[in-house]
């Protein structure tokens, strides 16, 4: 049965995090809400996590995981950036667009994408999401929730401990964040391809 947390979108309480933090560090599995969409989320560590997720959403193993950033910092210890990538990252973060680049070896193998090596990263603009990953002090390992079958992500806290109580271990609940999740760009061939139009405005890698 998953906890349930009713945080402050913009003042989120530290309390409630740093239990949040508790669970995420007792190898849970957290629904949270992001700038886009909520998101399924844990410690990149936690295999079972990951397992997890894959069983929720019915995922196979060629889907881009994405690891989710505090900041530019952090997301370049898990990617390999050339300058032109570093200025077109840069330009773009916080906000709601995923690039998917070459990893580095501080990426679990298991995480990658099988043939190219890669891997998602992004840096939210969310105060929730963003407590969160100052309180824990390393990226997390996340994926849109989208339930299979469904056409949009849901957008109510209730309605996620509702669905997937069983499956969970927290539920963050914050209010609405939308139904659209970030633009897809995959930057790991030189040539920026835009995998998928979502919230963050894709005409700039065009």
């Amino acid at each position: 049965m998953a906890k349930y947390f009713d945080v402050h979108p913009d003042n989120p309480q530290p309390r409630a995090i740093s239990q949040v933090i508790d669970i995420l560090g007792a190898d849970g599995l957290i629904a949270y809400p992001t700038d886009s969409c909520y998101a399924l989320g844990c410690r990149v560590g936690n295999a079972k996590g990951l397992d997890r997720i894959r069983e929720i959403r019915h995922l196979d193993s060629g889907h881009h995981f994405t690891l989710i950033c505090r900041d530019f910092a952090q997301l370049g210890q898990l990617v390999q950036i050339n300058n032109s990538v570093f200025r077109a990252v840069k330009a773009s973060t916080p906000g709601s667009y995923t690039f998917i680049l070459p990893a580095t070896r501080e990426v679990p193998r298991r995480l990658l994408h099988p043939r190219k090596k890669t891997v998602g990263v992004r840096i939210p603009e969310h105060a929730v999401t963003q407590a969160i990953l100052a309180e824990l002090g390393e990226p997390l390992l996340s994926s849109t929730l989208l339930l299979p079958g469904d056409e949009e992500p849901m957008t109510q806290g209730w309605e996620i401990k509702d669905r997937l109580d069983h499956a969970l271990d927290a539920v963050i609940d914050s209010g609405e964040c939308g139904t659209v999740p970030t633009t897809v760009i995959d930057l790991s061939g030189g040539e920026p391809e835009i995998l998928r139009v979502g919230a963050g405005d894709p005409t700039r890698f065009e």
